[in-house]
């Protein structure tokens, strides 16, 4: 699914083309996404969109009636057509923009939304639980290695943990444990304050880098252009189980956590 650096890639697509322009028209084609569109979202007709911002996975479109939080899911995207581009479909919501473009969110398994945060809101239910974002100050060596303290789940789940810090999905924690050399199956709690020091250098390593270069191609993203990223291309380890370590020359081990796939070099990782 699209994770932090497909949904910035996205929003420094599309904010170009959608600060400071009004919304003309709202139409929305299939309003049961993964949670139902409200009809609140119609507000929107003839505001200007004041602020385009990143919330963990969630795209904030800020206005004067209230802001619309966009989420990707599994397989959304948000793309800029022309007005006269033909509905495809899985195209569930277009945004008639006063620039003449539509912001058209197009999405396969329905398990993205829109949802409205009204301006008298403190914040979303959606968003007042999460953590750090991985890129801020906030995420250090300090406060990783605090919330780590006693913890018997394994370090990959944990760093995958919104409640922890936002943002670093699957692929990603894949990579940065590798660059840090960490095993995934480590307690967290029993990993040192400078190993952590490692691992939020590596962690923010990752997706700076995957952001540079447009967020990960795997089946169903593109970005805000249209365009899919190229990450994918640059992956030590993730997708590439049973193949042969690029630092080492071992054979990688797969094995699956939390439903999810975890690859790393039993040589390299400890």
């Amino acid at each position: 699914m699209p994770e932090l650096p497909e949904v910035e890639t996205t929003l420094r697509g599309i904010e170009p083309w959608l600060e400071n322009i009004t919304i003309e028209q709202v139409t929305v084609r299939q309003p049961k996404l993964r949670w139902p569109v409200e009809p609140s979202v119609q507000l929107l007709e003839g505001q200007k969109i004041r602020k385009l911002s990143r919330r963990a996975k969630y795209i904030l479109v800020e206005t004067d009636v209230g802001t619309a939080i966009w989420h990707l899911g599994m397989s959304g995207s948000l793309r800029l057509v022309e007005d006269d581009e033909p509905v495809a479909k899985h195209d569930h919501i277009d945004w008639l923009l006063s620039n003449g473009k539509i912001l058209r969110y197009h999405d396969p398994r329905r398990f993205g939304a829109l949802l409205w945060q009204a301006p008298d809101a403190t914040e979303s239910e959606h968003l007042d639980h999460l953590g750090p974002e991985p890129l801020s100050e906030a995420f250090d060596v300090d406060y990783l290695f605090q919330r780590s303290c006693g913890k018997s789940q394994a370090i990959k789940q944990f760093i995958m943990d919104g409640k922890v810090v936002v943002g670093v999905g699957n692929i990603y924690a894949n990579e940065s444990l590798f660059m840090a050399g960490i095993r995934p199956t480590c307690a967290a709690g029993k990993v040192s304050k400078a190993r952590y020091e490692k691992l939020v250098a590596c962690i923010k390593l990752v997706l700076e880098q995957a952001i540079a270069q447009g967020g990960t191609t795997l089946k169903d993203f593109v970005g805000g252009d249209g365009k899919p990223g190229y990450f994918a291309q640059e992956l030590l380890v993730y997708g590439r189980g049973g193949e042969s370590c690029l630092h080492c020359g071992s054979t990688l081990k797969e094995i699956r956590q939390g439903q999810r796939a975890t690859v790393y070099c039993p040589k390299c990782q400890r």
